[in-house]
C-alpha cells in the first residue's frame, strides 16, 4: 500500500537486470536481463553449459552474482541470503531424509523454525494433500516410486509458502510416461497456487508444454524469450530453431530461412519453393512418419506426413527427392550460425 491507501500492483515477480556470472575467467552467464511476469510459469530451456542452471541458482542465492541485479517482487535481492528472498528450490536429486517419514520429510523445515509437532504435521498433510500423496504420510522415501519421491520433495519445497518455486531438471529421473503425468501436476500446481515457477530444462518438450514464458540461452545468453507458440512460430536465429526442433534451415533468396517440417512436403519441381536432395532415412512414428532428406553436403532436412500419406507413396532410403514448401510457411532469420 501507499499512503493514500491505494494498492500498487507489482509489475514481475523476478527481474534479472544486466546479470553476470564469472568462475574465474570463465563467463557462465553475460549480462542478460529478464522480466517474469506475476504467476507465471517460466521454461529455461537450453544445451549443457548454456548458463541456464547458474542463472536459476543466482536467482536462489545459492551463487553469488559477479555483476548486475535480481528483484524479486519488486525488491532487489541481489545481497540477501537464500532464506530471505522468498524463494524455495527444487533440485534434481530430491534429497529426501531416508530415516523420516514422508510426513517429517515435508515438515522438516518447520521443525527447524521452532513449529509444535502438532501444527506442523498438520500443515504437512494440507500439502502432501496438495500433490495427492496423502495416502503416503507415513512411508519412508525409499518405499516410494521415483514419481512419488518427486511429489515429496515439491510439497516440502511448497510447505515454506514460497513466491517464488526453482526447478533444477525436475523431471529428468522419470521415465517418459510418469515425465507426462507430473508435468500436468505442476502445471496444475503452478496455477492453483498462483506464485511464478522458475523450471531448469534442457527438453524442449517440456517446456513448450509447460511455458507461459518461454528463454532459449546459449553460451550464457537469452537468445530469444516469449510464449512458446511465438518461439517456435518465429524462431530469430538458426540456433533457436534448430534447437527447439521441428524446422528446416533452407537457403532463400535472401538469405537463410526456416520451415516447419510439418508444413513441408515431397512433390515435384515447379509446384513452389523447393531443394532437391534424397531421402537418407524414415521413420514411423505413429501418427506420422519423418523422412530424413540430404539437401547437400553437410546438409540435411525433414518432412513429417500422416502416416497414411506416406503410406499411400511410400519412399525409401536413397530415393530422389523435392523438398516443397510455401512462400508463405517460410520465415527469415536474422542471424546466422
Amino acid at each position: 500500500m501507499d499512503t493514500s491507501g491505494i494498492r500498487i500492483e507489482r509489475r514481475f515477480d523476478v527481474e534479472l537486470v544486466k546479470v553476470t556470472k564469472r568462475y574465474g575467467s570463465t563467463v557462465a552467464v553475460d549480462g542478460i536481463s529478464l522480466r517474469i511476469p506475476p504467476a507465471s510459469y517460466c521454461c529455461l530451456l537450453g544445451p549443457s553449459g548454456c548458463g541456464k542452471t547458474s542463472t536459476l541458482r543466482m536467482i536462489a542465492g545459492h551463487e553469488v552474482i559477479s555483476d548486475g541485479d535480481v528483484l524479486i517482487h519488486d525488491v532487489n535481492v541481489t545481497d540477501l541470503p537464500p532464506v530471505q528472498r522468498g524463494t524455495a528450490m527444487m533440485f534434481q536429486s530430491y534429497a529426501l531424509f531416508p530415516h523420516l517419514s514422508c510426513l517429517d520429510n515435508v515438515a522438516f523445515s518447520l521443525k527447524a523454525r521452532g513449529i509444535p509437532k502438532p501444527a506442523r504435521h498438520a500443515k504437512a498433510r494440507e500439502y502432501l494433500a496438495l500433490v495427492r500423496m496423502e495416502k503416503f504420510a507415513e512411508r519412508l522415501p525409499a518405499q516410494l516410486s521415483g514419481g512419488q519421491q518427486q511429489r515429496v520433495a515439491l510439497a516440502r519445497s511448497l510447505i515454506t509458502e514460497p513466491r517464488v518455486l526453482l526447478l533444477d531438471e525436475p523431471l529428468s529421473a522419470l521415465d517418459p510416461f510418469l515425465r507426462g503425468r507430473v508435468r500436468e501436476e505442476l502445471k496444475r500446481l503452478q496455477r492453483e497456487l498462483g506464485i511464478t515457477f522458475i523450471h531448469v530444462t534442457h527438453g524442449q518438450d517440456e517446456a513448450m508444454a509447460l511455458a507461459d514464458l518461454m528463454v532459449v540461452m546459449e553460451d550464457g545468453h537469452i537468445r530469444q524469450a516469449g510464449p512458446p507458440r511465438e518461439v517456435f512460430e518465429r524462431p530469430v536465429s538458426a540456433f533457436v530453431a534448430r534447437f527447439i526442433g521441428g524446422h528446416n534451415i533452407l537457403r532463400g533468396p535472401d538469405g537463410p530461412i526456416a520451415v516447419r517440417a510439418d508444413r513441408c512436403r515431397l512433390g515435384v519441381a515447379g509446384e513452389g519453393p523447393h531443394v532437391l536432395g534424397r531421402v537418407a532415412a524414415v521413420e514411423y512414428q505413429g501418427t506420422s512418419v519423418r523422412v530424413a532428406v540430404s539437401v547437400g553436403e553437410g546438409e540435411d532436412a525433414s518432412v513429417l506426413v500422416s502416416d497414411e500419406a506416406f503410406y499411400a507413396d511410400p519412399v525409401q532410403p536413397g530415393d530422389a527427392a523435392t523438398l516443397i514448401w510455401t512462400e508463405r510457411d517460410a520465415h527469415a532469420l536474422a542471424e546466422v550460425d
